[in-house]
C-alpha cells in the first residue's frame, strides 16, 4: 500500500513533489506509521526499486532459467518478451525510476543491478556458447544486454505502445539472433 502510493505520487507529481507526507496521505496511513518502515524518501524509493526488481524476477519465464532446453532463437525471443513485459507493466513508473536511479541508488548499487542483468543474459546465451559467432561470451552478453536495454528504454520513452506488441519483439529477435549466429557462407 505504501509502496504503491509512492509509485503513484512519483509518476503523477514528480520526484520533487514526492515527500513522505504526500505518500503517507496517499496511502491513508499516518506519517508515524510510514516512518516505522521507511525513515525517509530515499528509503521509500529504494524499496520501490527492490519491489520492481523482485516483480521482474518473478515474471522471468522458466525457459530462461538454467537447465532449460530451448533453441537459441526461442530463448532470445523469450528474454526480449520478458523484458518488454516487465517494462510494459508500468511504463510511466519505469521511466521515472530509470531517471532517478543513479541519484537514489548510487553508482555502486546501480552497477550491481547492471551486473545481475548481464549475468541473466549471459545465462541465456551460455548453453549455446560453442555455436555463437562471437567467441567471447562476456562480450556477446554485454552487446545483447546493451542492445536490449537501449531498444526497450527507447520504446518506454518514445513509443510505449510498442512494448506490448509482438512486432518489436520480432524485430529485436531478428537483430540479436543475426548478431549471435555465424554467417552463412554460400
Amino acid at each position: 500500500m505504501i509502496l504503491e502510493a509512492t509509485a503513484r505520487v512519483l509518476v503523477e507529481e514528480g520526484e520533487e513533489c514526492t515527500t513522505t507526507n504526500r505518500v503517507a496521505k496517499r496511502a491513508g496511513v499516518s506519517i508515524g506509521s510510514l516512518y516505522q518502515y521507511f525513515p525517509n524518501k530515499q528509503a521509500l524509493v529504494r524499496a520501490l526499486f527492490e519491489r520492481h526488481l523482485a516483480q521482474a524476477e518473478a515474471m522471468r519465464p522458466p525457459a530462461l532459467r538454467p537447465g532449460s532446453d530451448v533453441p537459441l532463437e526461442e530463448r532470445v525471443r523469450l528474454a526480449i518478451r520478458w523484458l518488454l513485459d516487465v517494462h510494459a507493466a508500468d511504463p510511466a513508473l519505469h521511466q521515472v525510476l530509470t531517471g532517478i536511479a543513479p541519484r537514489v541508488l548510487g553508482s555502486e548499487a546501480l552497477r550491481a543491478f547492471e551486473r545481475a542483468y548481464h549475468h541473466v543474459l549471459r545465462g541465456v546465451l551460455e548453453p549455446y556458447a560453442d555455436e555463437l559467432r562471437p567467441k567471447n561470451l562476456e562480450l556477446a552478453a554485454f552487446v545483447v544486454a546493451q542492445c536490449m536495454e537501449s531498444l526497450i528504454h527507447g520504446a518506454v520513452v518514445h513509443h510505449p505502445t510498442l512494448l506490448d506488441r509482438d512486432e518489436l519483439a520480432r524485430e529485436m529477435t531478428t537483430l540479436l539472433v543475426g548478431y549471435l549466429r555465424p554467417a552463412v557462407v554460400t
